[in-house]
């Protein structure tokens, strides 16, 4: 009996088994032999690290590893900040239209990613409602042109992140929250503890799990970001916004391919994904 249990088992994984050796281990596997080749076609030699080591040396490559890394430090935290303060407030009970709301928040992350680049950059454009709003309040005297700018392109990435995923965190949030009794918050206002003492004593620490989860997913996320620099900023000014899965795409695509070197950029990625995420574990794991 066990036996045929054990193999109904390995029967119903055997097609997801199957899925994902075809098509997420044999690309990875095919990738990471890529990565030590260089040429096309016929032409495919082993080139040994060399295609690692020219990713070191490539300007364009350590440009988008520190736009990638500027939008980590900045959009990340803020981002996990404001969901977290969204989380506790939609959490009371007593408040009104709290569906409403969470809906209303949580909506961004719906919409299409292509949407919402295309909405953000007519949005900053000059003749956008940015600007022309700024004009009538006399806060400038004539259009900026936000995406020419390097440091203002970056910022409006970084606010269209915050504003497409913050619901989405602030969902995991109150889902941690709903797991904690409703009672502790009503014993510590008894006690005296103001809102922000209940926040930083009781809110934060029984969340520290659920944080860390989604410090992790954001972190993946900002380090493999493409869409809103390919849609947005086009990776401009003069590669001043490129992330590096943009350049990936680029190396790719566009001109000679040179997949050999692309695959090298994508697992320098992956290398750092596991670090960051390793770290974060490490300094979020309280256990002896």
């Amino acid at each position: 009996m066990k036996g045929k249990q054990n193999a109904t088992g390995w029967a119903f994984l055997l097609p997801a088994i199957i899925l994902i050796c075809a098509f997420s281990l044999y690309p990875m596997i095919s990738a990471l032999i890529t990565s030590f080749q260089t040429g096309t076609g016929v032409n495919i030699k082993f080139a040994g690290l060399s295609n690692y080591i020219r990713c070191f040396k490539d300007d364009v490559f350590i440009q988008s590893l520190k736009n990638c890394a500027f939008y980590l430090i900045i959009q990340v935290p803020v981002m996990l900040i404001i969901a977290l303060v969204l989380a506790s407030i939609l959490n009371n009970p007593k408040l009104k239209f709290r569906g409403f709301f969470r809906t209303a928040i949580f909506l961004p992350c719906a919409t299409s990613l292509v949407a919402y680049a295309i909405i953000f950059r007519s949005l900053f454009a000059t003749d956008g409602f940015i600007n022309m709003i700024a004009l009538k309040l006399g806060i400038i005297n004539h259009a900026y042109n936000f995406l020419s700018n390097p440091t203002s392109a970056k910022i409006i990435i970084i606010i269209a992140l915050i504003w497409r995923w913050t619901g989405y965190n602030m969902v995991f949030y109150l889902a941690g929250l709903q797991n904690i009794e409703y009672s502790v918050y009503e014993a510590a206002k008894i006690d005296g503890a103001s809102a922000f003492q209940t926040f930083f004593k009781i809110t934060v620490p029984l969340l520290k799990p659920t944080i860390l989860m989604t410090a992790i997913m954001s972190t993946n996320g900002t380090l493999q970001l493409f869409d809103e620099s390919m849609n947005l900023t086009k990776g401009g000014p003069g590669n001043a916004s490129i992330t590096m899965s943009h350049y990936i795409y680029n190396m790719s695509f566009k001109g000679v391919p040179n997949f050999g070197y692309t695959s090298a950029m994508s697992f320098i990625i992956l290398i750092m994904v596991a670090i960051l995420a390793f770290v974060q574990m490490k300094v979020g794991d309280e256990r002896d």
